[in-house]
């Protein structure tokens, strides 16, 4: 079978195993049922809608001709790994640092993923997306993250 689209292909691939990968996860938690969903029933029913999504698009990538065979192309590393790092930095700098340090430290490190770093643009998001997190995760919805370095009490 040809490849008609490369892009649609892979894209579809990855939400596969995506979706695949996080039904496994969230078949360790109890289910429940559609009266009283259980912890796992939401994010398994999300991950069978992302593996069709991805099945649809896989089928359609087999099936249907895109003009030029719709290339991959190149693949943008530092943007990718700017980005992972930054989501690994989050969860582990967050229990230590406390949301004040760790969001601005997380806003600065993806800043560099782009090619147009601002310092004024990094700050101003620095500033709205921690203010914003603390109100939204602290004041509205009160779950007890960390503010502040886990040293300093």
């Amino acid at each position: 079978m040809k490849i008609k689209s490369e892009r649609d292909f892979w894209s579809g691939l990855m939400f596969i195993v995506i979706g695949v990968v996080f039904a496994i996860g969230a078949g360790h938690y109890p289910m429940g049922t559609s009266a009283k969903p259980g912890a796992g029933y939401f994010p398994i029913i999300l991950s069978v809608i992302l593996a069709l999504l991805g099945a649809v698009v896989l089928f359609k990538s087999l099936t249907f001709e895109a003009d030029g065979g719709d290339r991959i192309g190149v693949i943008a590393w530092r943007p990718l790994l700017v980005v992972v790092a930054s989501i690994a930095l989050f969860g582990l700098a967050l229990p230590r640092l406390g949301m004040f340090i760790t969001i601005p430290l997380v806003v600065l490190l993806v800043s560099f993923a782009g090619g147009d770093f601002r310092w004024k643009g990094v700050l101003v998001n620095c500033v709205v997306l921690t203010v914003g997190s603390w109100a939204v995760f602290i004041q509205g919805l009160a779950l007890t993250i960390p503010l502040k370095p886990a040293f300093l009490g």
